[in-house]
């Protein structure tokens, strides 16, 4: 992202985009969550996300809401894809861009995959690219211009998309018990959790599920659990006055030591920071 859209806890100033071509095996960094919302639109090729507990394979014309501290991770398994990535905050979308999609004010609440129909892939590709173009070029007219094209987008997308998407139902055997090993864990993170605690829900052995799970999310069952736990701590410090050491404990890590260092190594400062600043 352009350096100059960024402020402190990996939030932004304005609506920004930015185009990028993956190649085969490429792969996110890392599963993450950000503090703004991302719009991913999926031009060519085809990927693979797994946000939060559910497994996704994108196609060409999806779309991918993110909302903010959702945590996500991309794959790219087969060919080049080009995506385009819209980030903005929920300031930068007007009321009466938010009426007219489904569901009102609670669109943004959720992540979900919507598709963009055919016949309207040219629209669409033509207002993403201009969007990117806008951002390269970050004059002073920029941020204006982004945020009403924005609202656009927003609403090309409610003529446009099919939003009656959910993940597939016909995925592979192995892949539907990661998703259960994931689901387990979104369950039971306040909980003492094995290894063996996790494969028993999928139905694999420790071995072959931390393999597998690696495999198909990009991460490791460890990080996974480690991501799940931060998130809700991340919440509960913005949302309860209870102290940090009641937060990590309830969210199952085993100290407060370890909760702040793990902390701070993902979001950049630590909880009681992170607590001041929002």
């Amino acid at each position: 992202m352009h350096k100059d859209t960024r402020q402190n806890f990996g939030t932004i100033a304005r609506v920004y985009a930015d185009r990028a071509v993956r190649q085969s095996g490429c792969e996110m960094r890392r599963h993450h969550s950000h503090e703004y919302f991302e719009l991913f639109y999926l031009e060519q090729g085809v990927c693979r996300f797994l946000i939060d507990d559910r497994l996704y394979d994108l196609r060409e014309g999806d779309f991918a809401l993110i909302p903010p501290r959702v945590f996500h991770h991309s794959q790219y398994a087969q060919g080049v894809c080009r995506r385009v990535t819209v980030y903005f905050r929920r300031e930068d979308v007007t009321a009466e861009a938010l009426a007219w999609l489904p569901g009102g004010e609670a669109f943004l609440d959720r992540a979900q995959v919507f598709h963009v129909v055919q016949s309207y892939r040219e629209p669409v590709a033509a207002l993403v690219g201009r969007m990117v173009a806008e951002s390269k070029s970050d004059d002073r007219h920029s941020g204006m211009l982004l945020y009403w094209q924005l609202q656009e987008l927003l609403v090309l997308c409610r003529r446009c998309c099919d939003f009656s998407q959910e993940a597939p139902e016909a995925i592979p055997t192995g892949d539907h018990q990661v998703l259960l090993a994931a689901r387990f864990i979104a369950e039971n993170y306040m909980r003492t959790l094995t290894a063996a605690d996790i494969a028993a829900a999928a139905g694999f052995s420790p071995n072959y599920l931390s393999r597998r799970f690696r495999q198909v999310t990009g991460v490791s069952i460890h990080e996974y659990l480690v991501f799940t736990r931060l998130h809700h701590a991340a919440e509960q410090l913005v949302t309860t006055g209870d102290t940090i050491t009641q937060i990590a404990l309830r969210c199952g890590f085993s100290g407060s030591n370890y909760f702040k260092d793990a902390f701070k190594k993902k979001y950049g400062v630590t909880p009681r920071e992170y607590r001041n600043e929002q």
